[in-house]
């Protein structure tokens, strides 16, 4: 799904099952190339704790993660949003049924839960770099980025 930037939506929920790594990485991506064109929010079915992977993950491209707290869909300040993304077979289950009253669309986006993955640091970081690389991809294709030439 690639949208045309007359027709972004103008509101994206990132939601999974706990909110540590997979809808936080996605949601500061998000902010971080779309800034205020687009509100990025994030959320998972049950609260979690802050990831140190997640957080060093995206350390490494200069975005700073460490402030999210992880949330659940009842702490949103809104419920209502253009487009929910959900990278967890649960929270896409949880996305329909919280949606199913609103126009809000709903994609199914799966994502490798980098947590399941087992080995060295490194082996794990790796995991962790996959699930950001990927994200990024199909946020840009999903809100047709390009980035401003070098003047």
């Amino acid at each position: 799904m690639t949208t045309p930037a007359g027709s972004r939506p103008q509101s994206v929920l990132f939601a999974c099952t706990l909110n540590t790594v997979r809808s936080p990485i996605a949601e500061a991506l998000g902010k971080h190339y779309f800034g205020r064109q687009v509100y990025f929010a994030s959320a998972g079915i049950k609260p979690g704790k802050p990831d140190p992977f997640a957080i060093a993950v995206m350390d490494e491209i200069g975005i700073d993660m460490s402030k999210h707290r992880p949330h659940t869909f009842e702490d949103l300040e809104d419920s209502y949003f253009d487009l929910v993304v959900t990278l967890s077979p649960q929270a896409h289950h949880k996305a329909l049924e919280l949606t199913r009253t609103l126009a809000s669309e709903v994609v199914y986006w799966p994502t490798l839960d980098a947590t399941a993955v087992e080995g060295s640091r490194e082996h794990i970081l790796e995991s962790y770099r996959q699930v950001r690389e990927g994200l990024f991809r199909r946020i840009k294709a999903l809100l047709d980025f390009r980035p401003m030439p070098n003047e």
